[in-house]
C-alpha cells in the first residue's frame, strides 16, 4: 500500500512539473522570436522528448593565440587582434612567420595541444589558386583551416598537413578579392567550409560575416557555408542580398551524441537555422538555408532515429523557405583511419574495411563506403523522408 502511494505521489510530483513546463512554453511562445530564442538557448532542459534540448556548448576560447609579424601588418589581422583582446585570451606575438613547438611527446598529446591553438597567419600563395569542389560547389576558397570542434569521424583527418591547429587568415581582403576572376556570368557558387567551421571561430575573427557582406555585393557570386555551431545572432542583420546560403550540419541522436564533441546540440542547430531562414520581418535573416545530414550511418533502429530527426526538422522548418539537402553516407580513408585513431584511441566509430565496399577515384584513391544494397536503402529512405515532408526542397546530391 505505501509503495502504491509513493508511486502516486511521484506521478503527482512529474505530472506538476511538466504543467508548469507547459506553462513555461505558452508563455514563451508569447514572446518576440529573438527574445524567445536567448532564453531556450540559456536553458538546460531534462526533457528533449519537448522540444527544449538546447544546450549551446560555450564558445571556443583557445588558451593560446598566437600571431605571426606578418599577420600582424595586416589590418584584418589586427581587427582579429581588437577581438581577442577584448576576451583576455594570452596573446603570443611571433618573432617569425613559421609556427614551431605545436607538438606534443605522443600524437594525442600534439592533438590535445593544438586543438587549444589558434594562430593568425597570411594564406600562402597557393592558396589564391582555387580548385573545383564538386557536388558541393563550383570553387571552395579558405579563410582559416582547422577546426575546433572533436568530431570522431573528423573528415578534415589525413586532409591537412601537420597539427590541427587552428589557423586563421589574416589577408582575407586579399583572399575575397581574388574571388572575382573565377566568376561567370553564371551564378557561381563558392564553398568556405571545406577545412573549418567557420561559425565556431566567427567571435574570434569576424571572418563569415564579412565573407557575407563581400558576397552580397556581387551580382554573380553565391557564398556556401556550413556549421554544427549554432551562434547566428550577429549574422541576421548582414546584406546579404540572397548571395549566401547557410547551412547546418545535423544527425540522429546516436551519432551527434557519440561523436560529435564540443559542438551545439542538434536541436540547437536546428532553433539557429529556423532563425537564419525566417523572414526580416519576423526577426530572422532571411537567408537561403540547407541542412547537411552527415555522415549518413546505418546504426541500430536506423530508420527511427532519422525519423526523429526528421520530426525535429519538420518542426523547426514549419514555414516555405528556401530549403535544400545534401545527404552524406559514411566514407574513410586508409589514411584518415589511422589518423583518427590516434586522435581518438577509444572511437566507437565503426571503421572495420571488411564490412564495407571499396570506391577507388582517377588517381588511385581509396575509399571504403557502404556496400550497394545499404546506399539504396538509405538513398530511398531519405529521398522519400524528403519529398513527402519538404516537397519544395531540393536535394542537390546523394554521395
Amino acid at each position: 500500500m505505501e509503495s502504491k502511494q509513493q508511486t502516486t505521489c511521484e506521478s503527482l510530483v512529474s505530472l506538476a512539473a511538466l504543467q508548469e513546463r507547459v506553462r513555461c512554453l505558452f508563455r514563451l511562445r508569447q514572446l518576440p522570436e529573438k527574445t524567445r530564442r536567448t532564453i531556450l538557448l540559456n536553458t538546460t532542459a531534462d526533457k528533449p522528448e519537448l522540444g527544449l534540448e538546447t544546450r549551446s556548448p560555450k564558445l571556443w576560447m583557445p588558451e593560446r593565440v598566437l600571431f605571426t609579424p606578418a599577420a600582424l601588418a595586416e589590418p584584418w589581422g589586427q581587427q582579429i587582434l581588437e577581438r581577442v583582446e577584448s576576451l583576455n585570451l594570452p596573446i603570443e606575438e611571433l618573432r617569425q612567420n613559421r609556427l614551431t613547438g605545436l607538438r606534443g611527446d605522443s600524437e594525442r598529446e600534439t592533438y590535445d595541444k593544438s586543438k587549444r591553438t589558434l594562430a593568425v597567419v597570411n594564406a600562402p600563395p597557393s592558396t589564391f589558386k582555387l580548385s573545383p569542389i564538386p557536388p558541393s560547389a563550383d570553387w571552395q576558397f579558405h579563410l582559416a583551416e582547422g577546426c575546433p570542434a572533436h568530431c570522431q569521424y573528423c573528415y578534415l583527418a589525413g586532409s591537412l598537413s601537420g597539427p590541427p591547429v587552428i589557423r586563421v587568415f589574416a589577408n582575407l581582403p586579399q583572399i575575397l578579392a581574388n574571388l572575382a576572376a573565377y566568376e561567370t556570368s553564371q551564378a557561381t557558387s563558392f564553398e568556405v567550409s571545406c577545412y573549418t567551421d567557420p561559425l565556431g571561430i566567427e567571435h574570434l575573427t569576424g571572418s563569415l560575416a564579412e565573407c557575407i557582406r563581400y558576397f552580397g555585393t556581387r551580382e554573380s557570386g553565391h557564398l556556401r557555408w556550413v556549421s554544427k555551431f549554432d551562434a547566428v545572432d550577429d549574422l541576421l542583420d548582414l546584406p546579404h542580398n540572397g548571395h549566401t546560403r547557410c547551412r547546418l550540419s545535423v544527425n540522429a541522436a546516436p551519432v551527434s551524441g557519440r561523436f560529435e564533441g564540443g559542438t551545439a546540440s542538434v536541436t540547437s542547430r536546428l532553433m539557429a537555422l529556423r532563425q537564419l531562414a525566417l523572414p526580416r520581418s519576423q526577426g530572422g535573416g532571411g537567408y537561403p538555408v540547407g541542412l547537411v545530414i552527415a555522415p549518413i550511418m546505418p546504426v541500430e533502429d536506423w530508420e527511427e532515429h532519422y525519423t526523429r530527426l526528421f520530426d525535429q526538422i519538420s518542426d523547426a522548418i514549419a514555414f516555405d523557405c528556401d530549403l535544400t539537402f545534401e545527404l552524406i553516407s559514411h566514407r574513410f580513408t586508409p589514411g584518415s583511419k589511422e589518423v583518427l585513431q590516434t586522435w581518438y584511441p577509444h572511437t566507437k566509430l565503426d571503421m572495420d574495411e571488411s564490412k564495407r565496399s571499396v570506391k577507388r577515384n582517377k588517381f588511385g584513391g581509396t575509399k571504403y563506403v557502404y556496400d550497394p544494397d545499404t546506399m539504396k536503402r538509405l538513398r530511398r529512405f531519405f529521398e522519400s523522408e524528403i519529398a513527402r515532408r519538404f516537397p519544395k526542397a531540393r536535394v542537390l546530391y546523394w554521395t
